[in-house]
């Protein structure tokens, strides 16, 4: 008999967002290794038909739950679905701050049920001071708990000490074009992909530039994502005169950014910790970016400090420092090859094929 899994995420797809992208993946890779999956979540599209196409092809059931108002009334219908929800499965795994809390309180109706909480950090610090003291709670009331990588794990752990947490990697699936790229003798360059915001730290590879530049003259940064934040980063570009070298691209298609990512040397993401607790909790474009023989450089005080593997597929750096962020750049490109085929090779590791079977090894004990 299909054992029966309820996921019950915060995001989910055709919208970007990490969360949703994750939780994507999950649910088709238990539902190919002989789960029944189901999967809740809001509707994210106003047109509610753009969300329901997506979702007709996956052979999965998905339930979304339409946004109203006033919003308690969202909420009162997320509760209603996910209770009913939850005595015609076998586990439940909750994915973003809402279901961590929501998932955490039903716990106490459901106690023949197994549960557990998928952690990707930014909901760890989310919701000021009642919100984290919601979480510590939530927490405690899990069989299991997963982090997406030890940085997550340190930030749930900071709010409870005595949880035991194993850490799996986000996965990520390559694309179904070829990764082999041409001869990557391009311009040099360095190329961020999303959101356009500051915890995905743009603005920090734009205050490295004037440094950069002593060194690498023509080096052109583009800025692949949607532009949430890009009037306030091109005029930090302007301000120090690098504005020349910054190019904004939006958001492309897979086949278009696959063409960027083969005239770009080197992937960089400096990502920021925000005040609302906001944070970088892997860094799955870090992977996607070096499938296709991209080294990375990025923050070592984040989630992407486990999707690097420092001086192979790439360097870890202080997003803050220009000076350690032009070294990190020019040992890689001194010895490129070594490191692209060093990214390839590591990015293998996390295919979602071999992630997945962590994931069951954990639900089974």
């Amino acid at each position: 008999m299909r054992k029966k899994i309820l996921i019950f995420t915060s995001e989910f797809p055709p919208l970007p967002g990490g969360i949703g992208n994750h939780a994507l993946h999950l649910a088709v890779q238990f539902q190919k290794n002989g789960y029944d999956v189901t999967v809740v979540t809001d509707q994210r599209n106003k047109n509610i038909d753009v969300d329901i196409e997506f979702d007709s092809q996956l052979e999965l059931k998905v339930t979304r739950i339409k946004r109203k108002n006033p919003a308690v009334f969202t909420y009162l219908e997320r509760i209603k679905k996910v209770c009913g929800l939850i005595q015609k499965n076998d586990v439940i795994i909750a994915s973003g701050k809402f279901p961590l809390w929501l998932i955490a309180f039903m716990r106490i109706f459901f106690t023949s049920k197994k549960f557990v909480a998928v952690l990707h950090g930014s909901e760890l610090g989310a919701g000021g001071k009642i919100g984290r003291l919601l979480t510590k709670w939530s927490l405690k009331q899990y069989h299991k708990l997963i982090a997406v990588s030890n940085f997550t794990k340190k930030l749930a752990l900071e709010r409870q000490p005595k949880a035991t947490i194993t850490v799996i990697n986000n996965g990520f699936a390559p694309k179904t074009i070829n990764p082999d790229l041409e001869s990557k003798q391009v311009p040099l360059s360095i190329i961020t992909v999303g959101n356009v915001t500051s915890r995905k730290g743009q603005q920090n590879v734009i205050k490295a530039l004037p440094e950069l530049k002593k060194h690498f003259p023509n080096l052109v940064y583009h800025i692949v994502g949607l532009p949430t934040e890009k009037q306030k980063f091109a005029q930090l570009a302007q301000h120090l005169k690098v504005d020349e070298s910054v190019v904004f691209h939006g958001a492309l298609s897979d086949e278009v950014l696959h063409k960027r990512l083969s005239e770009s040397k080197v992937f960089c993401m400096l990502s920021e910790h925000l005040a609302n607790g906001d944070v970088e909790g892997f860094g799955i474009a870090v992977l996607e970016a070096n499938y296709l023989g991209l080294p990375a450089i990025g923050s070592i005080n984040s989630g992407i400090a486990d999707a690097i593997k420092n001086g192979v597929s790439g360097k870890l750096v202080d997003p803050h420092n220009p000076t350690e962020i032009t070294r990190a750049f020019t040992e890689i490109i001194d010895d490129y090859e070594r490191y692209s085929v060093g990214a390839k090779q590591w990015s293998e590791n996390f295919r979602w094929e071999h992630v997945i079977k962590t994931y069951i090894e954990t639900l089974e004990k």
